[in-house]
């Protein structure tokens, strides 16, 4: 990635700067994912910790932890959809919902996640491999060639 990419909440009072991005980001189905960004889908890339900074206070920001440890975070003022992290993730990559940047990022959604627990109206039809939960369990479309799954 050249340059750094910036981005934030939809009042602008938490504003970050990533100066690397994960080269795979994925369209996440699980129920919490969905509630959470209020859509069919949550689009989120993976960005080492060391990468991300916030370039203006903190004050407003917010997080909530599931009852299966997950932590989202997001603005207290505006109530955007910022960050997720996982325990069961390695604890030195956030991942970022695309939708925050400021501009186009230099990556491409490259697979479904949790599509087992998805809504119908928001099932996969772009092709793009589809996992029943996370992108080390079994495809769910069966129409994808083995060449799709090589960046993993």
């Amino acid at each position: 990635m050249s340059g750094a990419q910036t981005g934030g909440c939809l009042c602008g009072a938490l504003r970050f700067e990533i100066s690397e991005l994960m080269p795979a980001a994925a369209h996440c189905h699980c129920s919490m994912c969905r509630k959470f960004h209020g859509a069919g889908f949550a689009t989120i890339v993976g960005v080492p910790a060391s990468q991300f900074k916030w370039i203006t206070q903190t004050d407003t920001l917010k997080t909530y932890v599931a009852a299966n440890e997950t932590t989202r975070s997001f603005c207290g003022e505006c109530g955007s959809s910022l960050l997720f992290a996982s325990p069961r993730a390695p604890s030195d990559i956030i991942e970022v919902a695309l939708g925050v940047f400021d501009d186009d990022v230099p990556v491409l959604p490259d697979a479904h996640i949790f599509v087992e627990s998805g809504a119908a109206w928001a099932a996969p039809r772009d092709g793009l491999p589809a996992f029943q939960a996370g992108r080390n369990s079994p495809l769910v479309n069966a129409n994808v060639s083995s060449s799709s799954l090589d960046s993993e």
